[in-house]
């Protein structure tokens, strides 16, 4: 099958953490005989972000890293009609352009011989419901949601036919264990900002902890106002800024645990939904303590993959005991990975995808997978 992703980048991971789950989708793709090609727009905010901080190197990088994936840029003249004329299933991101996001309806709708999908990964279905009750989903086939909870939304709202759950998941290509790198650190978080939707958690269950205990800590993300800067600095936290996501891997590696905290809007509105972040720190192999969110889909087991932090001071207790007993600490991680290989890769949501589009084009899946079966006999 030949599968098209409208993304808001691909390329860029700046502050745009879709762009992680997308690469992995699409190279589980690949590896299993589809094609898979993804459009972003010349105008990304997050690549064009990214190349203002950090120049083309990253874009450079992004092609050694991931030779195998395919980006097209496209402008106002670009012939999206040509695009998805030979494609069986086209997947728009909620962050395209609300007028393409109605173009391709169009398309569809006026007879496109393709399965058109829209993709949701965001909180604006309760944050600004207005953008999304306004975007034209008449003619998309059905609606993939990242949690259970953004799916009843889509549902009550009456955004779309049918809507399917389809969790963000690690590319476990790129994320695993690195057992013999060496530590060079306490604790790692990697995050950015959050236009301040956890502010208050970051200086909680982050920068307070650390600076009680204190550890050697690092964090990695963009966007950081003074004032942030400022409270790392006094906490003795290095600050490093922007880390492409094929080096997360590594960073992990080098400290001995990280945190994960949740926005405000996740925690409050839409149960049941990490941050691709937890599925990335579990699948190599780190030790992780989370800030408060409700697992209400069952995606864990809290206490075994990962240990819960209910407030700053619970935090800090569970630092020091992770940090203080490494046969404790190997345990925790190794469940969390478990649960990961067992349950939330890259190649189960492939799996996913592939099941709810033949619901839609039967017989291709059928000979695809036949075909595939073949190839690996």
């Amino acid at each position: 099958m030949r599968f098209l992703f409208y993304t808001h980048s691909l390329i860029s991971d700046w502050n745009h953490g879709n762009a992680h789950f997308l690469r992995g989708v699409m190279r589980e793709l690949l590896q299993r005989g589809h094609e898979a090609v993804a459009l972003e727009p010349r105008d990304s905010w997050s690549r064009l972000n990214l190349i203002a901080e950090q120049g083309v190197g990253p874009i450079v990088a992004f092609r050694k890293h991931f030779p195998d994936l395919h980006v097209e840029i496209y402008g106002a003249d670009f012939d999206h009609e040509a695009a998805v004329s030979e494609t069986d299933l086209v997947v728009v991101h909620e962050w395209s352009d609300p007028d393409l996001v109605a173009r391709l309806g169009r398309i569809r709708h006026a007879g496109g011989n393709f399965t058109l999908a829209f993709h949701d990964t965001h909180h604006r279905a309760v944050t600004a419901k207005g953008a999304v009750a306004r975007l034209d989903l008449s003619g998309y086939d059905f609606v993939l949601a990242f949690g259970e909870t953004l799916r009843e939304r889509y549902l009550s709202a009456g955004w779309g036919r049918d809507v399917f759950t389809w969790h963000e998941a690690a590319d476990t290509s790129l994320f695993r264990p690195i057992p013999h790198a060496d530590k060079k650190g306490d604790l790692v978080w990697i995050g950015n900002w959050g236009d301040d939707e956890r502010s208050a958690e970051i200086s909680s269950f982050l920068i307070e902890p650390a600076r009680q205990l204190k550890l050697l800590a690092t964090v990695r993300g963009v966007r950081y106002p003074d004032a942030a800067l400022k409270a790392l600095r006094a906490a003795r936290i290095d600050y490093g800024g922007w880390l492409a996501n094929a080096a997360v891997p590594r960073a992990f590696a080098e400290h001995r645990a990280t945190v994960h905290i949740p926005r405000r809007p996740y925690v409050e509105s839409l149960p049941g939904i990490p941050t691709i972040r937890v599925f990335e720190a579990l699948a190599c192999g780190i030790p992780l303590i989370s800030a408060p969110w409700n697992d209400a889909e069952g995606l864990f087991r809290p206490g075994t993959d990962f240990l819960f932090a209910g407030t700053g001071k619970e935090m800090t207790r569970l630092l020091r005991q992770v940090l203080s007993e490494p046969a404790a600490a190997q345990e925790l991680a190794a469940s969390g990975l478990a649960t990961i290989r067992a349950r939330h890769t890259c190649s189960h949501r492939v799996d996913e995808l592939l099941d709810i589009v033949a619901s839609y084009r039967p017989s291709k899946v059928k000979r695809d997978r036949s075909a595939s079966t073949e190839v690996a006999i």
